[in-house]
């Protein structure tokens, strides 16, 4: 035993099991959740734990003992007798080094686990397909301990498992910033790789202000200090995202031709460079994505489909129809009064619904005659359909209304579907064998408050449980993880838990975690995570620097 730090205390109240132990330390030692310790165990060998809580204890009998030695509660003398006081330990087992799991004995000396200890007992070492996940520090003074956390790849974006989760309140989880960088390391372990048989590439929504609109754009506010972390301990580079596209809601309300929060400088200087383009929706190629306007929309007599399903099967004259304005003309014929040559089936007040939520949505200049490509103008289906290995698609909707973003969202999540399922021409273009998906505010598209009929929440659904198999990958952030459905986040085989508040971890997705760790995600720091990930034989705290893009103030 290298530092042993106290013994193990079996007692009849709490006895030692094969999960787990207690030990006293001495008052002063000071240690934290988290914290992995090492007991010598029978036959020479070492059992591993991890410290869940932590207790302090004297002789005194009760609060009323002590408020008397403290000559009866005078707080400005010393107490007239000296109380014995230890602190105890809880501890999780994480295993032994000779799979001995019997429980530890009493009186069994603990120790701190060196950096190599520390790998073992949490299953990191020697982890296949390694992806830096963050890093982990340990212990105080001359003890601490700093080692870099990796988790196995396959089990984030396939084969094995899929799918990443991230909760936390906003603002002071870094939500965004944790996904990104688990992106960085992502794309920068593909880059050095030449396999057509395992690629990758990224879609990824901005939802807030000016987020993701500069990805490919150096941090000039990183320190020294922030990168050699990123080069030394994390072995990643400093450089920012590779291939990176942005395409933005076109609008003829600006000089750059967007509605968008981000600068029309900078949107022009992208576009000029051929990195930014403006996305548009015209009828005769999009018509049958109307569905995905009605999202949000409970409908549960069906009469909504049933619309949709007349107008893309050409009844009733839409076949004629070439235009959005057209179309909105058309079925204004179909609202009025004693109308013939509709589906008779369909009342007029139905008609009328439609044509409310249709018409608020098609007020966006997006949804427009034509697509200019010499104007760098292009539909977004047409971007996927040329997506290419290590490419980032950056989709900006932040400015647009909660319908609209879900349509377009809808929208891109069908294409890249159609993609991989090959129903898209690629001109012998290799296809990324894995296409990550990432969306802020799955709420909006995924909570238990969504439509059950949403033709969004059932693509979402899909991807969460046969996903993996087609090589599509969601990596999704939320506030409130308790608010998600089930088969979303049931789905997922890696989460990450950033700063949330105490209503949150009351909730029943949190009655795994021991009271300790709960209790830490209230007061989590940003760049602070818990990890819960399948190769993890235990929860684990991590941390990561801040992101090498370019942040803009206030998002």
């Amino acid at each position: 035993m290298t530092k042993t730090i106290g013994k193990v205390a079996a007692t009849e109240k709490n006895p030692t099991t094969i999960d787990e132990f207690y030990f006293w330390t001495n008052k002063q030692r000071i240690l934290n959740p988290f914290d992995v310790v090492k007991v010598e165990h029978i036959e020479g060998s070492i059992s591993f734990g991890i410290i869940e809580e932590i207790s302090h204890i004297t002789d005194s009998a009760s609060y009323l003992s002590n408020f008397i030695s403290s000559d009866f509660g005078d707080v400005n003398n010393e107490p007239n007798m000296h109380r014995i006081g230890m602190n105890f330990v809880k501890a999780k087992v994480l295993g032994n080094d000779k799979s001995i799991y019997t429980p530890v004995l009493d009186g069994s000396k603990v120790g701190l686990a060196d950096q190599a200890e520390v790998l073992q007992a949490l299953g990191l070492k020697n982890i296949k397909n390694p992806l830096v996940c963050g890093y982990m520090e340990m212990y105080r003074a001359e003890d601490k301990i700093t080692l870099p956390v990796h988790l196995n790849s396959q089990f984030l974006i396939g084969p094995e498992g899929a799918h990443l989760n991230i909760s936390g309140i906003s603002g002071l989880a870094a939500k965004t910033s944790y996904t990104m960088f688990l992106m960085k390391a992502i794309q920068e372990q593909y880059l050095k790789t030449d396999s057509s048989d395992d690629s990758i590439a990224f879609v990824m929504f901005n939802v807030k202000g000016r987020d993701l609109l500069a990805i490919d754009e150096p941090n000039e506010e990183l320190t020294e200090e922030e990168k050699t972390r990123y080069t030394n301990m994390l072995g990643l580079s400093t450089e920012p995202f590779k291939n990176a596209k942005y395409y933005y809601p076109y609008s003829d309300q600006s000089n750059s031709k967007t509605y968008s929060y981000g600068q029309n400088s900078d949107i022009e200087a992208q576009i000029d460079t051929n990195k930014g383009f403006k996305y548009k929706y015209v009828f005769e190629d999009d018509k049958l994505n109307l569905d995905l306007l009605f999202s949000n929309i409970e409908d549960s007599t069906g009469t909504m489909e049933s619309i949709i399903n007349f107008i893309i099967t050409d009844q009733g004259g839409f076949g004629d129809v070439t235009s959005w304005s057209q179309f909105i003309n058309k079925v204004g014929e179909f609202t009025k009064s004693g109308q013939q040559g509709g589906d008779k089936e369909i009342s007029v007040m139905s008609w009328r619904k439609f044509k409310r939520v249709i018409s608020k949505a098609l007020n966006n200049s997006i949804f427009s005659q034509r697509v200019v490509p010499e104007k760098n103008e292009i539909r977004l289906r047409d971007s996927i359909k040329d997506i290419k290995k290590n490419d980032i698609h950056v989709i900006d909707i932040a400015k647009l209304d909660q319908d609209t973003q879900a349509f377009v969202f809808g929208d891109v999540i069908r294409a890249i579907y159609d993609l991989k399922l090959g129903q898209e021409d690629r001109n012998e273009i290799e296809i990324p064998s894995k296409i990550v998906i990432f969306i802020d505010e799955l709420n909006k598209y995924a909570s238990k408050d969504i439509p059950k009929d949403s033709p969004i929440l059932r693509q979402i659904i899909d991807i969460s449980e046969r996903g993996r198999s087609l090589g599509i990958i969601l990596f999704s952030v939320e506030q409130f993880k308790s608010a998600i459905h089930d088969r979303v986040k049931g789905n997922c085989a890696t989460h990450a838990y950033g700063r949330t508040n105490a209503i949150e971890i009351s909730k029943g997705d949190y009655r795994f975690v021991p009271p300790v760790y709960k209790n830490m995600m209230t007061r989590l720091d940003p760049g602070e995570y818990i990890i819960e990930h399948p190769v993890f034989r235990s929860l684990l705290n991590i941390k990561f620097p801040r992101p090498l893009y370019k942040q803009f103030p206030n998002g």
